[in-house]
């Protein structure tokens, strides 16, 4: 079942032959790109703008890049971090719809555009997401997580809950009419954008059930203690700058969620398992 929030007064206008743009930040991502790049080049909607943001790589992530005759523009030179190469990938995006996919991520199928597009095709929306796996960094094919995002309740932030910011796509106008990446954000630019947009200001939204991409295991926000506290000190702030304030419990839920996904993921396989033993 999709669910959506109420539409806002924002001029949605349909098209039925919408190009979607993706932006991709690389850094030395010579082992992880071609998946990216060939989950992209496989998809069966053709009206697709991929747009490289390159951070000066050593390595020889742009040799591969090159390979890739469906990229329509590369861009590499210095940025301030990833979240400062979104932007300047927003700022090249001349698509209706914009997604950003990182280099260690990757399309978990085929159709995942072509469903996209229907979606805001058919409903009057501005936004869209979707669920997401963690996958093993060096065995793809394992999955350790299902990120189940679930139907969207604007009152389900203040339990710690956001949607998966890969598998998140926007109209264009929504960037130009409520802003992009607050670099301030070392690591929670992403949920600053996502209060800022959806529960701020109530850009309408809706949630599709289904587990379009592929992330590979070793985000920075969950790699130890202090980077933990790091990003909570940064979600908090995320909050006071949108004038919204949490409930004391809204912060320690957020990480206490993924380890909810983690339990119920291996609940339901080990239910299957059991069946299948019977």
């Amino acid at each position: 079942m999709l669910s959506f929030q109420k539409k806002t007064k924002l001029n949605v206008i349909e098209q039925r032959s919408l190009k979607v743009s993706i932006i991709t930040a690389t850094y030395n991502s010579s082992e992880t790109v071609k998946d990216t790049l060939e989950s992209i080049l496989r998809q069966t909607y053709k009206n697709i703008e991929h747009i490289i943001i390159d951070g000066l790589s050593k390595d020889n992530t742009l040799e591969i890049i090159e390979q890739y005759p469906h990229i329509t523009k590369i861009i590499s030179e210095a940025d301030k971090g990833i979240y400062d190469a979104m932007n300047k990938g927003l700022a090249q995006a001349t698509g209706d719809i914009v997604g950003i996919l990182n280099s260690d991520d990757f399309y978990a199928y085929d159709s995942v555009i072509e469903d996209i597009v229907e979606l805001f095709n058919n409903e009057p929306i501005d936004a869209m997401y979707a669920d997401l796996q963690i996958v093993n960094r060096d065995n793809i094919g394992k999955v350790l997580r299902t990120w189940h995002s679930g139907n969207f309740n604007p009152n389900r932030f203040y339990r710690g809950w956001m949607p998966p910011h890969p598998t998140f796509f926007v109209r264009r106008s929504i960037y130009e009419q409520f802003g992009t990446f607050d670099t301030s954000f070392s690591s929670a630019a992403d949920y600053e954008l996502m209060l800022r947009l959806l529960l701020r200001n109530g850009v309408s939204v809706a949630y599709l059930p289904k587990k379009i991409v592929k992330m590979r295991s070793g985000g920075q926000s969950s790699l130890n203690l202090l980077n933990r506290i790091k990003a909570h000190k940064e979600d908090f702030r995320a909050w006071g700058k949108n004038g919204l304030k949490p409930k004391f419990y809204t912060l320690p839920f957020k990480p206490l969620s993924k380890i909810k996904q983690f339990f119920l993921f291996y609940f339901f396989f080990y239910e299957i398992k059991q069946k299948a033993i019977l």
